[in-house]
């Protein structure tokens, strides 16, 4: 029998219960900083120190948190399923849980790139400081993908959504595009579940079932109800 292939969209909803408190907030601050001057090339032409300073920051807060139940229950779903992770996070927990198929939207916390050429990048475990260079001798930045910037691997998402025989969203509110739009590309009559503690439900999408709750308790209650798929 074919496997089931499930694709799993996640957001900070599911790192917030590891301690990671990375998304935004309606106040327009990430951490108690403006977006607009640590998440945006302005910013970082502005004060790349600053910028540095704030995911060094962050780094240091990834490296030491520890994945949850809800990542290592997607991890587990491998065992009886093609499971791909498409994750707006940057941090490493995914794959530290076990998840072999993670596909990261936005960046990575623990990659590290020159600001010239976005393609020579460097694992990353400690700080970046201002002068660290890299091959091409332009200064090294983090690998993330800051608002105003193209999310480059979105077209690779948008592929991978298209084969989903059953795709759940965790921890995301769906409004950050264009990761809000994959929902556009999964195929019709595949099942949805949204998995959020501020779930609504979204008008207008078929088939979609929402679990209002944290992503451990959501995901415990979303793999009772695939049971039966």
């Amino acid at each position: 029998m074919k496997k089931k292939h499930i694709v799993v969209l996640t957001g900070a909803g599911i790192s917030a219960e590891s301690g990671l408190q990375t998304f935004r907030d309606a106040g327009g601050l990430w951490e108690g900083s403006n977006v607009e001057d640590v998440a945006t090339p302005r910013g970082w032409r502005k004060n790349p120190a600053m910028v540095l300073d704030f995911y060094n920051y962050r780094r240091q807060q990834v490296l030491n948190a520890e994945p949850n139940l809800a990542h290592t229950a997607l991890a587990g779903l491998e065992q009886n399923a093609n499971v791909s992770i498409i994750t707006q996070n940057i941090d490493d927990l995914h794959e530290r849980a076990g998840s072999t198929r993670v596909l990261h939207l936005h960046g990575q916390i623990l990659v590290m790139r020159s600001e010239s050429d976005e393609l020579l990048k460097y694992p990353c475990h400690g700080d970046i400081n201002i002068g660290d260079l890299a091959e091409d001798g332009a200064q090294l930045r983090p690998d993330i993908v800051w608002f105003e910037e193209p999310v480059l691997s979105i077209e690779e998402a948008a592929n991978i959504v298209r084969t989903a025989d059953v795709f759940v969203v965790i921890g995301t509110s769906l409004q950050v595009y264009p990761a809000a739009g994959l929902l556009d590309y999964v195929p019709a009559g595949v099942p949805k579940f949204l998995i959020d503690k501020a779930a609504v439900s979204l008008g207008g999408l078929i088939d979609l079932e929402v679990i209002q709750g944290p992503a451990t308790e959501g995901v415990a209650i979303l793999l009772e109800k695939m049971k039966f798929l």
